[in-house]
C-alpha cells in the first residue's frame, strides 16, 4: 500500500531528526537481541548432537533417556555427566569419572569413535534468567562467567537484565498502545459531541482518575495473584485518561471549523469526521503527551516489581534488579546495572517519541 504525500513527508521529517532516528535504530537492535534471549541467555545448549541425530533443547523438551541415561526427567544440560554423555554418546562410565572422559575426547585421546562422538553449541550467555549458579559469596562481582556479576540469590545479572528489558518494552508497547486507543476514543467522544455527553463522560472521568490505583492492584493481586496480563490490565484501566483532556480539547476546537461544517452538511458520518478528518489535525497535540505516558508506565512496572506489587517473583524484573541493589549497598555493579539500564531505555524511548511528534508537527523541519 503506497503511503499518501503527507505521510511519506512526515516519515522524512523522522529521519532527518537524527537523534530520533538514531534511537530507533539502537532500540530495534537492542529490542530485537532481547526478543530472542533464548539463544541469546540460556542455560540449555541451542542444539545437540547426539550420535548423529541434532536435538534442539532450547525449543524443546528432551530426557536425560534420550541421552542414554534411566531418568525420564529434563536432561539438565550443565551438569558434567549429562555432557559426558552426549559427547561421548552415552557410555556408562559417565556417571564414574565425566570430567575425565569429556577431558580425553577433547583431546583426542579417547577410545569412542568419531562418529558417536556429540558435540553442543551453547547461548554466548550460558545462564537463564532463572539459573542459580552457586559462586561462593553472594552477589558476586562481575567476572569473566558473569559479565555484570550475580545478584544475593546467585543468578546472572546479565542475563536478567536481557530478558527484563524485553518485559519492560512489550508491557510498555502494550499498556501505551491499547491505553492511547482508549483515551483518544474517549476525549474524541466528548469533543465532538459536547453538551450534555461531555458533561457526564468528564465527571466520570473525573471520579474514575481519583481511584487510587495502588491499592487497586494490591486488592486484585490478593484476589487473583500476580500476573504479567493481570498487571496489563490493570494498567490500561489507569493510563487512558492521561490522553483524554488533550483530544478532548482538540475536538472542542475543531468540531466547528469550516470544513467540519461542510462535511456535515453533504452528509459525511459523525464517525468518519472524527477519526478522518479531525483526529489527524489533534495528532501532534495528542503525540505530545506519548512520551510521558512512556516513561510513566515503565517507571510504574518498575515501581511496582520495586514494592513487590509488580510481576510475579519468578519473572526477570528490572524493578526488582534496583530492589536488590537497594539491599546489597556493598554490591555497587547491581545499582550502576539497573541505573544505566533505566537511562538508556527511557531516553532512547523519549528520543523516539519527540521524533515521531515532531514529524506530525507541519511547522517542524529537518534539514
Amino acid at each position: 500500500m503506497a503511503l499518501s504525500e503527507l505521510n511519506r513527508r512526515r516519515l522524512r521529517n523522522f529521519r532527518r531528526n537524527r537523534r530520533a532516528f538514531w534511537s530507533l535504530v539502537i532500540l530495534t537492535i537492542l529490542f530485537v537481541i532481547s526478543s530472542f534471549a533464548e539463544l541469546v541467555a540460556n542455560d540449555r545448549p541451542i542444539v545437540v548432537s547426539y550420535r548423529g541425530e541434532l536435538y534442539w533443547p532450547v525449543m524443546n523438551f528432551y530426557p536425560e533417556s534420550a541421552f542414554g541415561s534411566d531418568f525420564n526427567t529434563e536432561a539438565i544440560y550443565t551438569d558434567p555427566a549429562v555432557q559426558c554423555l552426549i559427547k561421548s554418546g552415552g557410555r556408562e562410565a559417565c556417571w564414574d569419572e565425566p570430567e575425565q572422559i569429556i577431558a580425553s575426547i577433547d583431546n583426542g585421546t579417547s577410545d569412542v569413535p568419531k562418529a558417536e562422538q556429540g558435540w553442543m553449541i551453547w547461548p554466548p550467555i550460558p545462564y537463564h534468567y532463572r539459573t542459580i549458579n552457586n559462586v561462593g559469596t553472594v552477589p558476586s562481582a562481575p567476572d569473566a562467567d558473569h559479565w555484570l556479576g550475580t545478584d544475593d540469590t546467585s543468578r546472572d545479572v546479565l542475563a536478567r537484565v536481557i530478558y527484563g528489558f524485553r518485559t519492560s518494552i512489550l508491557f510498555t508497547l502494550i499498556v501505551t498502545t491499547l491505553a492511547s486507543l482508549v483515551g483518544i476514543t474517549a476525549g474524541a467522544i466528548q469533543g465532538y459531541f459536547g453538551g450534555r455527553t461531555d458533561l457526564i463522560l468528564q465527571r466520570l472521568l473525573e471520579i474514575w482518575a481519583s481511584t487510587p490505583t495502588l491499592y487497586v492492584i494490591i486488592i486484585l493481586f490478593a484476589v487473583l495473584g500476580r500476573s504479567f496480563w493481570l498487571l496489563v490490565f490493570v494498567m490500561i484501566l489507569f493510563s487512558w485518561p492521561a490522553l483524554v483532556g488533550v483530544v478532548r480539547a482538540e475536538f472542542l476546537r475543531a468540531r466547528n471549523f469550516e470544513y467540519v461544517q461542510a462535511a456535515r452538511a453533504l452528509g459525511v458520518s459523525d464517525r468518519k469526521i472524527m477519526f478522518r478528518h479531525i483526529l489527524p489535525n489533534a495528532m501532534v497535540a495528542t503525540m505530545t503527551m506519548l512520551p510521558f505516558i512512556v516513561t510513566g508506565t515503565i517507571s510504574t512496572l518498575a515501581g511496582l516489581d520495586y514494592l513487590g506489587y509488580g510481576l510475579p517473583t519468578s519473572a526477570p524484573s528490572l524493578g526488582e534488579l534496583a530492589l536488590q541493589a537497594k539491599q546489597n549497598l556493598p554490591a555497587p555493579w547491581l545499582a550502576f546495572t539497573a541505573f544505566f539500564t533505566f537511562t538508556v531505555m527511557l531516553s532512547l524511548l523519549v528520543f523516539i517519541f519527540e521524533g515521531v511528534r515532531d514529524a506530525f508537527d507541519p511547522r517542524k523541519t529537518f534539514k
